[in-house]
């Protein structure tokens, strides 16, 4: 509301007027946002066409209109039931026309009236009204109303002090009112009301009634006030805390200075400033710290922006940019520490000999990234720790598994609260070294979500022709990993994409020999259990024969993990006895092993004390290793279906399919007739139900079960097969060979058939391994079944497939 000058207020409730002027017959002027009450003076700027002609009316008559708040602000012309039927009826004092049409007006509230109808007019809107009377008060006032009257006085001068506005001369306006009727609409036109509640107000028509409606407006008004100078009053209070911390610390630097100290802002500063020298860090990275440096010196020092200023230095400075360790390229100590460390694995010891020489002829040669796949427990990350000592670099592990987030990789953007470089970044400050060996494990087991795909983020850095500029979101500046060598270790290739694993040089660490297993045990584990468990190195007697027992029937795996607890068990048991007083050595023998390891743990799945009909061994490679397949196939009645069970894949159905195509098309040559199958059902079951299996390489043995199964002939159970065939009996090749003739041994095989194209993989079966087991190659599955198969089954050569003649019509040229 606009101000009014105190003189015209005090001629206002000092001049009475007679209402008995006011006509019944007023032009209505609609007002928005506010309520006019008597003796109210306003100026309104009117903008719409029919208030103007209301004002013109009124000045063209007796200067009398009636001014009626309307409910909906933002309604442009309202109608009746739109406006409110109470309102004031004022007199214009003054009118000014404007330049863009629009009027300014000064009105003043003569009296409370009430529409009692709408009159129409073609020009302005005119209405019938009433004078509101309100109740006479005698001349003496109560003691409860004059109470009343000193409250609201008294709540005003308050609330008016809140906001800076009380002086005397209010006060002096407020004691010379002495009806309570003109107090209560003194004091509410000055409040901050709603429109609603002013109206209220406005309607209220007991003089006192309305007095104690505002006081308890009042009241509120007071309450709000009060907090709102509580808020103000706070924030001035740490405003100015925070002025008079910064010039006493402005004060104490420059007391420092004149004493020639050095305070502990600059003395940070300082020391920062010697650290970007001291790091020898690239030119764009120099200048990004200087100028996050210079940022800092100018914020406060307790800011949380500082505290993320500071934090980022810190890592920018630790970063080793310019540090590395010197490699030691003594080839024959590589060998000799190779060979210490760990027993076989004699193709990547030469890989790793290979790279070492190379680096010595050429040090500038980029890292390159090496992928260790094999099964669980051959000691794929133990090769990572022997390749960093041979080299005398520092070693990094970082366990990918179950990573899902991209962030881990590459780092948060700094406008996180709580961001950090990524995790290969924290391993480089950790090894405080530019060119440490990096072991990546479980490259296979990285997972993917919402948050990103981890496994792309690793693009970059594991590219020799990029990473030498490698992006941490948190840094935002290239750092180069050309130096890392990069290790990854992974137990299958299948759930490595494409693209990261054409960056990688796969050495495969097939599973380990029965030899092997008993060299490592006698020469790495049994000496370190006994070493862990506290027993003294001729305290425990376990020979040979207990470990290959050991090996055979309680353990199952590729590699020695569980090896190595089953012998940790053994230590334990004899920690034990010898806790408990017992003297001498202890010795465990065949007869005594199950006391120690309970009974065996490993038997074989099917029952080979005779040769079965219908059932063949198999061979499958897994992510742990190798393993026997057996395949069951057997005849009933039925209307020649395929019954498929044991939880077989859809490539492994597609494989039982072939084989029993291969088969109807040679029943001939089994002695059978091409129709003895049409009333019989084929049931082909692989043991193991609850494993999943898939893959073509055991149509062989389908094959071979299927045959004995039609004529009856049982198969040779101490022979095994693998390899895919084609419906015209072809054997085609397959992989992991070692694998699964290490399988094989642990199944008690003796003779595996294998493609002919595998041939060239027997160079790299272990001698020991070729002694125990015999590999024959085939080309066909004819040579199969004429050894597998007790009796010869095949009396002729197979048959040549039969034209079919085409039922299409040729079509005309």
């Amino acid at each position: 509301m606009a101000e009014i000058d105190k003189d015209d207020l005090i001629s206002i409730i000092e001049e009475s007027y007679d209402v008995e002027d006011v006509p019944e017959i007023l032009p209505l002027m609609p007002v928005r946002d506010v309520v006019i009450f008597t003796d109210m003076l306003l100026p309104l700027f009117i903008s719409r066409e029919r208030s103007i002609q209301a004002v013109d009316k009124s000045l063209s008559t007796d200067r009398y209109l009636m001014v009626a708040t309307q409910k909906d602000p933002s309604d442009e012309d309202p109608g009746p039931e739109g406006i409110y039927t109470v309102g004031t009826a004022c007199r214009v004092l003054r009118m000014l026309k404007l330049p863009d049409g629009r009027m300014k007006t000064l009105v003043q509230g003569i009296c409370k009236v009430r529409i009692i109808e709408y009159i129409s007019d073609d020009n302005a809107l005119m209405v019938r009204i009433e004078r509101m009377q309100e109740e006479e008060i005698g001349q003496e006032l109560s003691m409860e109303t004059e109470a009343l009257m000193r409250t609201v006085r008294d709540q005003s001068e308050r609330i008016m002090a809140f906001r800076g506005e009380f002086s005397g001369d209010v006060g002096s306006i407020l004691e010379s009112i002495e009806e309570p009727g003109r107090l209560a609409d003194i004091v509410t036109s000055n409040l901050r009301l709603k429109l609603s509640e002013a109206q209220e107000l406005l309607e209220i028509e007991d003089p006192l009634a309305r007095l104690r409606r505002v006081s308890d407006f009042l009241i509120r008004e007071a309450e709000l006030s009060a907090m709102q100078a509580k808020i103000q009053s706070e924030v001035r209070e740490e405003i100015s805390k925070t002025q008079r911390d910064y010039f006493l610390r402005e004060q104490v630097r420059l007391i420092h200075r004149e004493l020639g100290e050095a305070d502990e802002r600059t003395q940070e500063v300082g020391e920062y400033n010697k650290r970007i020298k001291k790091a020898k860090m690239p030119k764009p990275a120099q200048e990004e710290a200087r100028k996050q440096l210079r940022r800092m010196e100018q914020m406060h020092p307790d800011s949380s922006e500082t505290a993320v200023v500071r934090t980022y230095l810190d890592w920018l400075l630790d970063m080793p940019w310019s540090k590395s360790t010197k490699d030691v390229l003594d080839i024959k100590k590589a060998k000799k520490l190779l060979d210490q460390e760990h027993f076989g694995l004699e193709r990547v010891k030469e890989r790793i000999l290979d790279y070492l020489s190379v680096r010595k002829l050429n040090p500038a040669m980029k890292g390159p990234i090496l992928c260790f796949l094999g099964p669980p427990g051959v000691g794929k990350t133990s090769l990572g720790r022997a390749i960093a000592a041979a080299m005398d670099r520092k070693f990094y592990r970082l366990s990918l598994g179950g990573i899902r987030d991209e962030a881990e990789i590459r780092g948060h953007r700094r406008t996180y609260i709580g961001a950090m470089p990524g995790r290969i970044l924290q391993g480089l400050k950790q090894c405080e070294s530019k060119n440490p060996v990096f072991m990546m494990d479980e490259i296979d087991k990285v997972g993917s979500d919402y948050r990103g795909d981890p496994s792309s983020a690793l693009l970059e850095a594991l590219d020799p022709e990029q990473n030498f500029e490698f992006s941490d979101h948190y840094l935002n500046l290239a750092f180069d990993l050309s130096s890392v060598m990069f290790i990854l270790t992974a137990n299958m290739t299948d759930t490595i994409p494409s693209a990261l694993l054409d960056r990688m040089e796969i050495i495969e660490i097939p599973g380990y020999t029965p030899e092997e297993k008993l060299e490592i045990a006698k020469r790495y584990l049994l000496p370190r259990q006994i070493r862990e468990n506290g027993l003294k190195e001729d305290a425990l007697i376990l020979g040979d024969a207990v470990l290959k027992l050991i090996i055979e029937e309680y353990t199952a795996e590729a590699g020695v993990r569980n090896l190595e607890r089953e012998i940790g068990t053994i230590c334990r048991k004899a920690a034990r006895k010898t806790a408990e007083g017992h003297k001498g050595k202890i010795r465990v023998d065949r007869a005594n092993l199950s006391k120690f390891l309970g009974v065996a743990k490993f038997q074989p799945e099917m029952d080979k004390d005779e040769n079965q009909v219908g059932l063949a061994t198999g061979l499958a490679w897994t992510s742990v290793g190798g393993e026997v397949l057996y395949i069951e196939a057997s005849l009933l009645p039925g209307k020649g279906e395929l019954i498929m069970t044991g939880q077989i894949g859809e490539i492994m159905q597609e494989s039982a399919r072939a084989a029993l195509t291969y088969v109807k098309a040679n029943l001939g040559r089994m002695g059978k007739e091409t129709s003895y199958l049409d009333d019989l059902d084929i049931h082909i079951h692989v043991p193991a139900g609850a494993i999943p299996k898939d893959g073509p390489s055991a149509g062989v043995a389908m094959i071979t079960a299927l045959a004995s199964a039609i004529t009856e002939k049982p198969v040779n159970q101490d022979i095994a097969m693998t390899g895919e065939v084609t419906l015209r009996g072809r054997v085609l090749p397959i992989g992991g060979l070692k694998e699964k003739a290490l399988g094989a041994l642990r199944g008690g095989v003796t003779t595996i058939f294998i493609p002919e194209k595998n041939r060239k993989d027997l160079a790299e079966i272990p001698s020991a391994l070729k002694r125990r087991i015999q590999f024959i190659p085939v080309k066909d599955v004819d040579e199969v079944l004429e050894k597998a198969i007790s009796e010869d089954i095949l009396s002729a050569a197979p048959p040549a497939p039969k034209a079919v003649k085409s039922t299409k019509k040729k079509a005309s040229s």
